[in-house]
């Protein structure tokens, strides 16, 4: 039985880099997605192709196996390798082609909705809900996120260990934005363990619009092994408590943490809630400013973008993702969308002409979650 499935990617508003030590942000999904077709097979693979290419990536059913890189051949590994070693049982594979207009490497979330896509097929493919001990593990749509977030990143889940993964060691927030996501929503959700703390309606009268850099978001060697480094360090806190006095050399990292996800996470949801679009301009102001001030891991592009949307009009505007690239969100008006993208697209494009050809401009509402759709 072929199924076709449905898996978007998402924005990050606020609540930069704290996932992974216990923080909350606000995310919702996005118009743009990965379709996927899935046709279960006889073998114990999981094969992947994609629309717009013809190489097809294999990988066995099988507890062991390579899985290094950051090809699609690597997140296929983890998924299948992760899922065989904890569920034995899940030996049917599937073939599964995906076409997308997510762009890749953007800060959009686009290798952890592949993950979401290749695991929902297998998971269907084995018929794992009516499974007892996957039904046991994983019982809810939150529970489906953190664990389809252990398979790309390595990370223990429940009574199962962890392995060395793919991806960089966030704590689940692309995942559960993508798969408990709600329509014309917004999510204010907390991590470690994953929980969602309240929706707030996505104000009608607005518009997501999103420039994506051209810069590509590093996710891979030098830049990988400094998030999970940075990652662990903190993540580290979040199980023994913040000290009152932190090391020197995390102590302004510490107070970011704090700040974003004390105050400005929930003082922009409060915003949103009540249209005070005049607070909701002013905190993703700092939160961006804490990226650019704080993290570092901003680069002229996204700063660029992030100050010429705000002088454009925007009622808010920040970069999102990983940084070093990436892409840049503004709630603008939706009658002057188009004016807004024509003219942030002229300024951007006018200032980095050599971006031009890879940059790309959407514009989104809040999207439903991931999803089967036949």
């Amino acid at each position: 039985m072929t199924r076709e499935y449905i898996v978007p990617g998402r924005v990050e508003f606020v609540g930069k880099h704290v996932d992974y030590a216990g923080g909350r942000s606000l995310t919702c999904a996005i118009e743009a997605a990965i379709h996927a077709t899935a046709t279960p097979i006889a073998e114990p693979v999981l094969r992947v192709s994609d629309g717009r290419r013809r190489d097809v990536v294999s990988a066995r059913l099988a507890a062991e196996g390579p899985a290094r890189g950051n090809t699609r051949g690597a997140y296929a590994a983890a998924v299948a390798r992760r899922l065989a070693r904890d569920f034995p049982r899940a030996q049917r594979g599937v073939e599964v082609m995906l076409r997308s207009n997510l762009p890749a490497s953007a800060g959009l979330s686009s290798s952890s909705a592949m993950v979401v896509a290749l695991a929902m097929s297998l998971v269907d493919a084995n018929d794992l809900d009516n499974d007892a001990a996957w039904r046991a593990a994983v019982p809810t749509p939150m529970a489906r996120a953190e664990y389809f977030a252990a398979m790309e990143t390595g990370a223990p889940y429940g009574a199962f260990g962890g392995d060395e993964g793919v991806g960089v060691r966030g704590g689940a927030q692309d995942h559960v934005a993508i798969v408990c996501a709600r329509e014309g929503e917004v999510g204010q959700f907390r991590y470690l363990p994953a929980r969602a703390e309240r929706f707030v309606a996505f104000p009608d009268e607005c518009l997501i619009a999103i420039a994506v850099s051209g810069v590509h978001a590093a996710k891979r060697g030098n830049a990988r092994a400094a998030y999970n480094q940075l990652s662990d360090a903190m993540r580290g806190f979040a199980v023994s408590g913040f000290p009152d006095d932190p090391p020197r050399e995390l102590a302004e990292r510490v107070a970011q943490f704090r700040e974003e996800t004390d105050v400005i996470v929930p003082g922009v949801a409060d915003a949103l809630s009540n249209r005070d679009f005049g607070a909701l301009g002013a905190l993703v102001d700092r939160s961006q400013w804490l990226a650019e001030r704080v993290l570092g891991n901003q680069v002229r592009e996204t700063v660029f973008l992030a100050r010429s949307a705000r002088e454009n009009g925007a009622l808010a505007a920040s970069a999102f993702g990983a940084g070093f690239g990436g892409a840049v969100w503004a709630l603008v008006l939706r009658d002057d969308a188009t004016r807004f993208v024509a003219g942030w697209r002229a300024r951007y494009e006018s200032a980095f002409p050599s971006r031009r050809a890879r940059a790309r401009w959407i514009l989104t509402g809040a999207a439903g979650p991931a999803r089967r759709s036949s």
